[in-house]
């Protein structure tokens, strides 16, 4: 992740190409969104990070909320993709789906984690712009989860709806927890957290259904 006077030494110069400098800003922006949340995020701290003023950051995005719908999509875009490609990889009932799910996430999401914040931000205007995006993007993800899911207790020997509906929920907030995790460990890579979360879902099979140790 780059850091603010990284970003000033490469963007606050004269004749930096306009696509460039665009993209200097969303990176800027997508760190100072998913570190503080859109509700204290700083323009005039991302536009420091990147050695401009605020007035230019207006004229390249127009309002905050403007902003941070342009740091919102690609990131919503690039999850939603990476989890349908995972889940079409032999089907969302393979045993591995879950993993496969879990190391595109970790994948998509290396070198810029915070970004994972600017999907899941509490801290929306309600009834905006903003708010009305990240929520397809919720929708979206939530319905692949509970299509896969569902389809991994079918092929578990469960057809019982109300199972497929708490474990969509369970998967919701397990997904949440880990990259919150990851997050707060920068050195693991995400080949190591997909293997970790191997490891947590072998210990977790060794339950019965009683839900104690076998």
């Amino acid at each position: 992740m780059a850091t603010p006077s990284s970003h000033a030494s490469k963007a606050g110069t004269k004749g930096v190409p306009r696509e460039h400098r665009r993209r200097q800003m969303l990176e800027a922006a997508t760190e100072e969104f998913g570190a503080h949340g859109f509700a204290a995020a700083s323009l005039p701290a991302i536009a420091a990070r990147v050695g401009v003023t605020k007035t230019l950051l207006h004229q390249y995005f127009g309002t905050k909320e403007d902003l941070y719908v342009a740091c919102l999509v690609p990131v919503g875009d690039q999850l939603l993709n990476t989890i349908r490609a995972a889940m079409g990889e032999g089907g969302g009932a393979a045993p591995h789906t879950p993993l496969r799910v879990l190391h595109g996430i970790f994948a998509a999401l290396e070198g810029r984690r915070g970004a994972w914040f600017v999907l899941y931000d509490t801290t929306l205007p309600p009834g905006g712009e903003a708010a009305r995006r990240a929520s397809e993007y919720w929708a979206a993800i939530d319905g692949l989860a509970v299509g896969g899911t569902a389809e991994l207790l079918r092929a578990a020997g469960s057809a019982d709806p109300l199972d497929a509906d708490a474990l969509k929920y369970v998967w919701r907030d397990l997904v949440a927890t880990l990259v919150r995790w990851w997050v707060k460990h920068p050195e693991q890579t995400p080949e190591a957290m997909t293997r970790r979360c191997a490891r947590l879902f072998a210990a977790a099979a060794t339950l019965t259904p009683d839900g104690y140790p076998g």
